[in-house]
């Protein structure tokens, strides 16, 4: 079996192509541009609207594995939401469409559990849950998700389609929000949050990769949705506490009421920030297990210990732009 990784100079994708090597895979690595890292499988390097590019990467290519994606704003919301769609849902369908014609047997989305919305409640939500996308990111995704279900489940295909919602994706090396505790953490100034009652569900990097590899050989996965996570919710103080025991330090949280933080987020403009910190985030990942006898191998607790842990022997880890998960 031969499987193609798009986006694969990312956070995401190097870890992906070394998960799928390790288990006898071949890899066929595209970026956009020629890496200088040393890798011991098939890199390519071009844009995915070259159509002659294209067909050069899928030959002979079983299933592939979408990564590649515009996350970051850049510009007015309007041109940003105009971008997102261009690379996010148009260059996916495109992909797609060149995958099917050459013959291959899967082709994986990686999408993000924002078009789900930002925020549950504390009831877990599901693959059965309404779509909510409020963030441009999401709904590009979500547009990018509703053209290949329409051409590839709802229609008859030999090209099978799997969808996965990652959450929050965690590492030493992750880029956004997580790069940003972790810097808050390792700054050992106290922080207001210990009275923070909410329930995050995030993903390791180690245990996406494994089920990103799991769908890619699994016979059961096509047609399929799934979300994804550690399937081990966690509290932004529990969160904060485990990453400092990996930084060997002690936790500086101190009680401020969540009430009063809101507020004054709100008023400077920040609240969607709190949001993302406070709030709640709880989906259902049984499905995986159901279906693809799946579960993570690695504990959310362990994973935030051995990141904060590495992200304090490497120094400030490198960002990627790559791959964002909400």
């Amino acid at each position: 079996m031969k499987i193609l990784v798009t986006g694969a100079s990312g956070f995401i994708g190097r870890a992906l192509c070394l998960d799928l090597q390790s288990r006898g895979l071949a890899v066929r690595a595209l970026m956009r541009k020629q890496s200088s890292v040393v890798a011991d499988y098939e890199c390519l390097s071009g844009e995915l609207d070259d159509e002659a590019f294209l067909s050069t990467a899928l030959s002979g290519i079983d299933v592939v594995i979408h990564l590649a994606g515009r996350a970051h704003q850049f510009g007015k919301a309007s041109t940003n939401l105009e971008a997102m769609l261009a690379v996010n849902k148009d260059l996916t369908l495109k992909l797609a469409s060149y995958a099917e014609k050459l013959g291959v047997k899967r082709f994986i989305f990686v999408s993000s559990i924002g078009v789900n919305g930002v925020e549950t409640g504390s009831v877990a939500i599901d693959e059965t849950s309404s779509a909510n996308p409020v963030k441009d990111y999401a709904l590009s995704k979500y547009e990018a998700e509703i053209g290949l279900t329409e051409r590839y489940i709802n229609h008859a295909s030999e090209m099978e389609l799997v969808i996965i919602r990652p959450p929050l994706v965690y590492a030493a090396n992750a880029p956004g929000n997580f790069q940003k505790l972790l810097k808050l953490v390792k700054a050992g100034a106290p922080l207001p949050f210990s009275g923070v009652a909410n329930k995050r569900s995030m993903v390791s990097l180690n245990n996406l990769t494994d089920f990103l590899s799991t769908c890619a050989i699994h016979p059961r996965a096509g047609g399929q949705l799934f979300l994804v996570s550690d399937g081990d919710d966690l509290s932004l103080p529990e969160i904060l506490e485990a990453l400092s025991e990996g930084m060997g330090r002690k936790s500086r949280l101190f009680y401020f009421p969540v009430s009063i933080m809101s507020a004054v987020s709100r008023l400077l403009g920040k609240g969607a920030l709190m949001t993302q910190l406070c709030g709640s985030f709880v989906l259902n990942s049984n499905k995986a297990t159901a279906l693809l006898n799946w579960t993570p191998p690695f504990s959310s607790r362990d994973e935030l210990i051995k990141s904060a842990r590495n992200f304090e022997l490497s120094g400030d880890a490198p960002r990627s732009k790559t791959v964002r998960s909400q």
